[in-house]
């Protein structure tokens, strides 16, 4: 496996999987590259060898980008827009309904979709590089669809904050003062061997346990499927303004 092609790869390690995502464009996510993310989660959760899962992506720079901009500027009717808008909205809902926690194992920067990744893992461990930023206002659209996972997890108040200030990169430190990170760590090494020794902790535990607290923790996020299709829409529709278009023309 050629270190620079996308992948999505799973492995299993003293009963924890670990899931693993890369894209050589900085880890952002084309549509196929989340569809396997998706299909994988929901995969490991029905897996039995599996009673911990931890998510991670390849690299060491950036966790992930958000969505593939080369995707993103080829979108040319809204029904094409939901569909792209969806990819991240179907890998969030995959990690809601995993019956089996999820760690995240994040090394360094994280924008827009991935911070909505994030958020969505229910235990986040995380370096001191792990700096994160929302930035769809700047090409004129929002963070819709990662929104509400954002916001479960850092409150309106900080989710709203880091939506409108779209330019700024906000440090780990604060992302864990607000409750997204746990942890954060001077490297990658010490972030691994906790995530290692946390993880294979958690596999001792009552698996029943473990899956009722999960669906505790997201009690009131049953909606979701329809909310996120819904915020799906709304991007799919504003990536078509003038403004948008004219935007992203800069990036071509």
């Amino acid at each position: 496996m050629s270190e620079q092609q996308p992948y999505v790869k799973q492995t299993i390690e003293n009963q924890v999987g670990y899931i693993e995502f890369f894209h050589p464009a900085h880890n952002s996510l084309p549509g196929n590259i989340l569809a396997e993310l998706a299909q994988t989660i929901t995969n490991a959760g029905g897996n039995d060898d599996i009673k911990v899962i931890v998510l991670k992506s390849g690299g060491d720079r950036t966790f992930c980008a958000g969505a593939s901009f080369n995707e993103l500027i080829n979108i040319d009717d809204e029904a094409t827009g939901k569909v792209f808008f969806s990819g991240f909205a179907n890998v969030i809902n995959a990690m809601r309904k995993c019956p089996k926690f999820i760690i995240g194992r994040v090394q360094g920067k994280t924008v827009g979709g991935g911070v909505g990744v994030a958020s969505a893992t229910d235990y986040c461990m995380a370096t001191k590089f792990a700096a994160i930023k929302l930035s769809e206002l700047n090409v004129g659209i929002g963070p819709f669809v990662v929104g509400p996972a954002v916001e479960r997890k850092l409150g309106l108040s900080g989710m709203s904050q880091i939506a409108i200030d779209a330019n700024t990169f906000y440090p780990a430190e604060w992302a864990k003062q607000k409750g997204l990170f746990t942890q954060v760590f001077d490297t990658t090494e010490a972030l691994d061997e906790a995530v290692k020794t946390f993880a294979e902790d958690l596999c001792n535990y009552n698996p029943e346990a473990m899956k009722e607290m999960k669906k505790i923790f997201w009690q009131g996020t049953e909606d979701w499927d329809t909310l996120l299709a819904e915020r799906a829409a709304i991007s799919g529709r504003l990536v078509l303004s003038d403004f948008t278009k004219e935007t992203l023309k800069r990036f071509k």
